[in-house]
């Protein structure tokens, strides 16, 4: 194993704090000092305050208090629809009528049986 590879340990190394106190550890170091230790930190001696900062609970409450006197918003209601003639909505309907009349109307064209045989060959080459 190699030698001096660790710092010498210290068992009665002094910790001062910023109050005075000092407490016996140890330490890789000769000598510590601290801001604040146990007996003058406000959680252990008991002097702990508990700050609202700017009174956010209040704030909130206003808050809500002015939100609720306040009336609530309208929805917007929708623009109505644009009114059509009705001499013109007839007209449409019927042309429209008419031209479907036609189109069902108009004979299917007849497609002789050789025809019909080209066109599946055809498709069948394509496929292929």
């Amino acid at each position: 194993m190699k030698t001096d590879t660790h710092p010498t340990y210290n068992d009665n190394v002094v910790v001062t704090c910023a109050c005075g106190a000092t407490h016996p550890i140890g330490s890789t170091l000769d000598e510590l000092k601290v801001e604040i230790c146990s007996q003058c930190h406000p959680f252990y001696t008991g002097n702990e305050k508990v700050m609202d900062t700017a009174g956010r609970v209040d704030k909130f409450k206003k808050r809500m208090e002015q939100a609720a006197a306040k009336p609530a918003k309208k929805k917007a209601e929708p623009a109505p629809a644009p009114e059509v003639k009705e001499e013109v909505a007839e007209e449409v309907t019927e042309e429209v009528v008419e031209e479907v009349v036609e189109t069902t109307e108009a004979p299917a064209e007849e497609v002789s049986t050789e025809e019909a045989a080209e066109t599946t060959d055809t498709e069948d080459k394509v496929n292929d």
